[in-house]
């Protein structure tokens, strides 16, 4: 009929009010990555600063993030995922192999992952270091997570027979400090070695902790 009103689609531009919502943050968080993980960083950086380099105003800044500290938490998690990925799709191309290989490519692939930006290298290992309870606990919580990726290997290894049994808690614990404090030294520079030669040194730490000296596997 003539002259009848159109039911709103609640488009612009071709894009949703959800999807123009996400695209926003998402260049909220790209400069975020760009600012807090090079120059100038996250505690030299002010709302106004990231807005510009989004390309978007202090107000929609304000609709989508309290804080810039909300900015930093959301990096730490997206990086720390990106990673997390990273090790599974390692692991995953290596189904079936034997411990020596599982653990070598989830070791590169993540290293590849954390290392090939040296931004997110920079949220993960030195921006989100001491900057309010709340992020330390988001920071451990995380670890966490990655202790428990590599007590679950760890175990799976023992009931194939590829690793002693026992509880491996805390020593995932001191593989995964052992990880972080390298790739973060190697990144500064003060580790002279390729990568390859600092997944080999991971990947060996990490096979010395599943069979210590003396132990065999049954009927070998």
């Amino acid at each position: 009929m003539a002259g009848r009103l159109r039911t709103p689609t609640g488009r612009y531009g071709g894009k949703t009010a959800e999807e123009r919502k996400s695209e926003r943050r998402r260049r909220f968080l790209d400069a975020g990555l760009q600012l807090f993980g090079d120059a100038p960083g996250y505690r030299a950086t002010t709302v106004s600063a990231l807005s510009e380099a989004a390309g978007l105003s202090t107000r929609q800044f304000y609709e989508e993030f309290r804080t810039l500290e909300d900015v930093l938490a959301a990096l730490h998690l997206q990086v720390n995922d990106w990673a997390e990925e990273a090790a599974l799709a390692g692991l995953a191309d290596a189904d079936g192999a034997p411990i020596e290989e599982r653990a070598t490519a989830a070791f590169r692939a993540y290293a590849a992952n954390v290392t090939g930006d040296p931004r997110r290298l920079r949220i993960t290992f030195v921006e989100i270091i001491g900057v309010s309870p709340r992020l330390e606990r988001q920071r451990l919580a995380r670890r966490s997570r990655w202790i428990d990726f590599v007590c679950a290997e760890a175990t799976a290894a023992a009931v194939r027979g590829e690793a002693v049994p026992r509880d491996y808690r805390i020593a995932a614990a001191a593989f995964i400090g052992s990880v972080n404090g390298l790739l973060h030294d190697w990144s500064s520079g003060w580790v002279d070695a390729s990568l390859d030669e600092v997944v080999d040194e991971l990947v060996g730490l990490l096979l010395g902790i599943l069979r210590p000296a003396g132990w065999r596997p049954e009927g070998s």
